[in-house]
């Protein structure tokens, strides 16, 4: 089973504040350091396929779909909570092993209340054997480039 892992956003992490900044709460100085040795420990278990930080909303754009009309909008966002600062894509083999992976996890925003996310993916058994194969041409061409 592969899920998604999303650290929300915070304060902070809109703010672009990273270790080593001055504004940066106590607990941020070891951040990458302790987010590293995590992130060890899931490749080695063979659970991380992949992960990153994202920059903050204000650095995005947004881009909504009404009627067959497109509208594009500059970041920032304002509902911090819905906002992702960064992910991971694990394979699990189910979703209580991936939320004791996520219990181990180091807090990815010090000195601010946090959360993680996890959501399954949809697998290719979850459509019909056309959306298979399609899905099937598609990463085969993914894979090829």
């Amino acid at each position: 089973m592969r899920v998604m892992v999303m650290v929300k956003a915070t304060k902070n992490s809109e703010a672009g504040i990273l270790p080593g900044d001055p504004k940066a709460p106590a607990g941020y100085a070891t951040l990458f350091e302790d987010m590293g040795k995590f992130n060890e420990e899931l490749v080695k278990a063979g659970v991380m396929l992949s992960g990153d930080g994202l920059r903050p909303s204000s650095k995005g754009k947004r881009v909504r779909f009404s009627g067959g009309k497109r509208t594009v909008f500059d970041g920032p966002f304002a509902e911090t909570k819905e906002l992702v600062a960064g992910f991971w894509i694990w394979q699990v083999t189910s979703i209580e092993e991936a939320v004791e992976w996520v219990r181990r996890c180091p807090d990815p925003m010090p000195g601010e209340e946090s959360e993680i996310e996890i959501r399954p993916f949809y697998e290719a058994e979850d459509f019909t054997p056309e959306v298979q194969a399609q899905e099937k041409r598609l990463r085969d061409k993914i894979a090829r480039r």
